[in-house]
């Protein structure tokens, strides 16, 4: 089993998506598990702050790296005990992007940690002393990596044995092709009449010809 783990200020950001995608249906199945843990709790002092003004000036809060480290260490201090493989991920829009090669790298290990950032940013001694690995999801900005998380949790447990309905399902085993389905011909009331049919290869029944056509047409 691979466990999840989320070190974020709102961890209940995530209940929604994982109560209906498939990573529910990974957790039903127990090839997958969620944890979260809110660094607040590791914060010192009777508001718990988890926040601080930059050095040097500029706009906005930086989330400390104490309670940031401390999350970690109540996570690691068990699974490295128990020689289990742990990753600590900070998801970063200056790490490295993310691809399905590391996904199918990560899917490797049995513990992902990843540490969602918000406000302008997190203390960079987390990325140089707390994380393994920072992680960009793309060349775009967001107001925390909580998101991010997940965009990187399901691509990771897509590799998983048995958690699509087929292992053909991996866009990276089958490709990436335009799809189609019923009818063979749509028109709508605000297509005036006129129709888009499906290319006539895939209705053909020429397995062969079809395999080219996705060739031709992939990605």
């Amino acid at each position: 089993m691979l466990t999840f783990h989320f070190i974020s200020l709102f961890p209940e950001a995530f209940s929604s998506y994982l109560r209906e995608s498939i990573l529910k249906r990974a957790a039903a199945k127990r090839l997958v598990r969620f944890e979260f843990v809110n660094p607040r709790t590791f914060a010192e002092g009777r508001h718990r702050t988890v926040d601080d003004r930059p050095f040097g000036g500029g706009p906005g809060m930086v989330m400390m790296a104490e309670p940031i480290y401390r999350a970690v260490q109540s996570i690691t201090r068990k699974t490295k005990s128990r020689g289990q493989k742990t990753r600590v991920i900070l998801l970063s829009t200056r790490g490295k992007a993310f691809t399905n090669t590391a996904a199918r790298r990560l899917a490797k290990y049995r513990h992902l940690i990843f540490i969602c950032g918000r406000y302008e940013g997190v203390d960079e001694r987390v990325a140089e002393h707390v994380a393994d690995e920072e992680i960009s999801v793309g060349n775009f900005i967001l107001s925390g990596g909580e998101l991010p998380a997940l965009v990187v949790a399901e691509a990771v447990a897509r590799q998983l044995k048995g958690v699509l309905g087929k292992r053909e399902s991996l866009e990276e085993q089958k490709g990436s092709y335009p799809v189609y389905t019923r009818p063979p011909v749509w028109k709508s009331k605000n297509t005036r009449g006129r129709g888009f049919p499906v290319p006539p290869v895939l209705l053909s029944g020429d397995h062969k010809k079809i395999a080219e056509w996705r060739t031709r047409h992939g990605r």
